[in-house]
């Protein structure tokens, strides 16, 4: 290779190396800008998400605190009405399940008045976990055992209801020791008895009880509801369903 070629080469390998040098500055740079145009809209989420996360630990949801409610028929435990009513149904429910609180809040009254009060239902609730098995936690379980321990003092219902106000969202926080201990307080309850009662889970055998009885009829989600054995498709149409168990359909 003459010299005049191997300068002519020389020129051709720097002339490509400046290029790829000043692509490379040109795509690091680029990065740069775009790096320090969005950096501030991450501080401002980072810092909105931080504040957000210190006001809620400094502002813990106050439990609510309700009126008890008055049944017009028999009240024993879990089961509301005459046991010897033509129509039976069986509620299966997860405190921390929002269909449930709708459900409670927006069928469940009507199907006590007309039906329950007026002796053609007996109702019964039971108890059946689905977001514990979503989220990993056992505060549906805590909380049924908790309303089971009302019970023993006449007050199921009450927490129940009370249970439902503060479903603020299905979320295992609102369902803390320390605030199912406060929804008993609000009770007026014995809390010597209630504590003694909750801290010894008590009523782990009743709840897994109801929830294998739940899978064996076939009960995969809240709320499912029974009228004479025969699971309801829809909970928003349960009052047609003891209209027809009482029409003998």
């Amino acid at each position: 290779m003459s010299k005049r070629q191997d300068i002519r080469d020389r020129r051709r390998r720097e002339q490509i190396r400046n290029r790829i040098i000043v692509i490379l500055v040109v795509v690091v740079g680029a990065l740069l800008v775009t790096f320090a145009l969005i950096l501030p809209s991450i501080n401002n989420a980072t810092q909105a998400a931080n504040a957000t996360r210190t006001a809620a630990n400094a502002t813990p949801v106050p439990v609510i605190t309700i009126t008890p409610r008055v049944f017009n028929t028999k009240v024993d435990g879990v089961h509301l009405g005459d046991p010897n009513a033509p129509v039976k149904v069986d509620a299966y429910e997860d405190f921390r399940c929002s269909a449930c609180l709708y459900y409670t809040q927006n069928v469940e009254p009507q199907i006590i008045q007309t039906y329950v009060e007026t002796g053609k239902v007996y109702y019964t609730f039971n108890f059946y976990q689905v977001i514990d098995g979503n989220d990993g936690t056992d505060a549906s379980y805590r909380s049924a055992n908790a309303a089971l321990c009302a019970n023993e003092q006449g007050h199921f219902w009450d927490y129940h209801d009370t249970l439902y106000a503060n479903q603020v969202s299905e979320s295992a926080s609102l369902y803390t020791d320390a605030r199912l201990v406060t929804m008993a307080e609000n009770l007026k309850l014995d809390m010597t008895a209630f504590n003694q009662c909750y801290q010894a889970k008590k009523y782990a055998s009743v709840v897994s009880n109801d929830v294998a009885k739940a899978q064996s009829l076939g009960v995969s989600g809240t709320p499912s509801i029974f009228v004479n054995g025969k699971l309801v498709s829809d909970f928003s149409q349960t009052a047609q369903a003891i209209d027809a168990a009482l029409a003998g359909k």
